[in-house]
């Protein structure tokens, strides 16, 4: 899968995405708005790991976000199950020196239409860290809304903190 964007792409995985990976996900400012799944120092044996379990997949739900030709990012969804199955949570992250330049919002206003194209969802939704307000103009600037604080819902580098959903609703 290859979207091409005005200052990004958006394309499936490769292994040989690894040492960026590592490059752009082995900072502290990248981790501190993730969840705990991704480790921190993030080495190349996670990069591997994490890329065997998502290149060649069906249906895939991981994707890289390239810019001039690497990898720069990742933005994904994770369909969900059962009652919640025509919702999606949609994750995405973005190497520190891509940050304040449209990359992210277009990449997920782009990942948003893909997905309503292409899945039988009628929601996608996010979490969000209280102090990360990048990621919520991200949002909000792509037409996702507020919908949820969960009052100290988290805890994240030993603080306890609110967390954000935000919701597209089709």
């Amino acid at each position: 899968m290859r979207i091409e964007l005005s200052k990004s792409a958006i394309r499936s995985l490769r292994m040989s995405d690894a040492p960026n990976v590592v490059k752009h996900g082995n900072n502290f400012n990248v981790w501190i708005n993730l969840t705990d799944r991704f480790p921190h120092p993030y080495t190349l044996k996670h990069a591997r790991t994490w890329l065997k379990q998502h290149v060649g997949t069906t249906p895939e739900t991981s994707f890289a976000i390239e810019v001039e030709g690497a990898f720069a990012g990742e933005i994904g969804f994770n369909p969900q199950q059962a009652e919640r199955r025509l919702c999606a949570e949609i994750g995405y992250w973005l190497g520190e020196e891509y940050w304040g330049v449209g990359i992210a919002t277009e990449a997920v206003r782009a990942m948003t239409e893909y997905l309503f194209a292409k899945q039988n969802l009628v929601r996608l939704y996010a979490h969000v860290f209280e102090w990360n307000s990048a990621s919520i103009r991200v949002l909000e600037k792509c037409g996702y809304i507020r919908e949820a604080i969960l009052r100290r819902g988290v805890i994240k580098n030993d603080r306890i903190i609110d967390e954000m959903i935000y919701a597209f609703v089709r």
